[in-house]
C-alpha cells in the first residue's frame, strides 16, 4: 500500500523514522514506508478523518467527561477533536516519541495550553510513576511501525488504566479484529465487568470497558447519538448500530 500524497517532512529517532505527507486537501502521518498512521483533513482539524477514531468517540455517550487520558498520541486528531467540541475538558496525554509530539504540534494543529498537558514518556511509565487525577475516559491507542503494542493487552497495564478510571469511567481500546477472542476478553474481564465493541470497515476492534454498565436505553442512546453527531460535525449513528455487548 503506497502512501499518498507528497512528503513535506521526515524525522527520525531511535524508534524509526516520522513521516509527514500533504496531498492538497489532507496531511498524513507515517511511521514506515507503507501504512499511514493518522490523518487531518487540513481545513477541518476538529473532524477526525479514520473511522476507529470515530468510534473510539462513542465511549462520549455513556459519560460526559470533565478529565481524559489518552496513552498514545499519533497526530492527536482525537485529541484535537475533544480539546475543540469541549471547552471545560482536560486532557492527559503520554506519548513515548517527542519526535511525534513536536510533529502533531507543528503540522497537524495539535493545540497548546492549560487543558492539554503531554507527558513525553512510555504509556505504562506514566501508569506507574505519574500522578494525575482520574479519569472519565482513559483512551488506549498505542501503535508503532510494526503495528499494535503489545503492553495494551498486558494484565499490570490494563490494572493500572482501571485504577486511573473514575467510578463510572471507560477504557477505550484501539485494537485489531485480530485480537478478537476468548483470551482478550478473559483478560479484559479480569478488571472489567462491562465490556463492549465495535468493528470497523479498516479491521479496527475498539473495545469499551467499565466496571458498571451505563443506564440508558436504546432510544436514549440514539437520541444522545443524534445530539453529540451535531456536537462533533459527523454522525456517531451508524458506529452505535454496530455496537456489541459481550459476553
Amino acid at each position: 500500500m503506497s502512501l499518498p500524497g507528497k512528503e513535506i517532512y521526515r524525522g527520525h529517532d531511535q524508534f524509526g523514522s516520522v513521516r509527514v505527507l500533504d496531498d492538497g486537501d489532507k496531511r498524513y502521518l507515517a511511521f514506515g514506508d507503507q501504512d499511514e498512521q493518522s490523518c487531518c483533513l487540513k481545513h477541518e482539524p476538529l473532524i477526525p478523518e479514520h473511522e476507529y477514531v470515530r468510534v473510539m468517540l462513542l465511549a462520549l455517550l455513556f459519560v460526559e467527561p470533565r478529565q481524559v487520558i489518552s496513552l498514545g498520541l499519533g497526530a492527536g486528531a482525537l485529541n484535537t477533536c475533544l480539546h475543540g467540541r469541549f471547552p471545560g475538558l482536560k486532557q492527559q496525554i503520554a506519548e513515548l516519541r517527542p519526535e511525534v509530539v513536536e510533529v502533531a504540534q507543528r503540522f497537524f494543529q495539535l493545540p497548546r495550553g492549560k487543558r492539554i498537558q503531554v507527558h513525553t514518556t512510555d504509556a505504562l511509565n506514566f501508569l506507574r510513576h505519574i500522578e494525575t487525577r482520574k479519569a472519565d475516559i482513559v483512551f488506549s491507542d498505542i501503535y508503532g511501525a510494526e503495528g499494535l503494542s503489545e503492553q495494551q493487552l498486558g494484565e499490570e497495564y490494563l490494572e493500572l488504566c482501571a485504577e486511573r478510571l473514575k467510578p463510572g469511567g471507560w477504557l477505550v481500546m484501539n485494537l485489531w479484529r485480530e485480537h478478537q477472542g476468548p483470551q482478550t476478553l478473559e483478560l479484559l474481564l479480569q478488571q472489567f465487568s462491562t465490556l463492549y465493541g465495535c468493528h470497523t470497515q479498516s479491521g479496527n476492534w475498539v473495545v469499551f470497558a467499565a466496571e458498571d454498565d451505563h443506564d440508558m436505553s436504546q432510544s436514549q442512546l440514539d437520541k444522545r447519538a443524534r445530539q453529540l453527531s451535531q456536537q462533533l460535525g459527523f454522525s456517531l449513528s451508524s458506529h452505535l448500530k454496530r455496537l456489541r455487548s459481550y459476553p
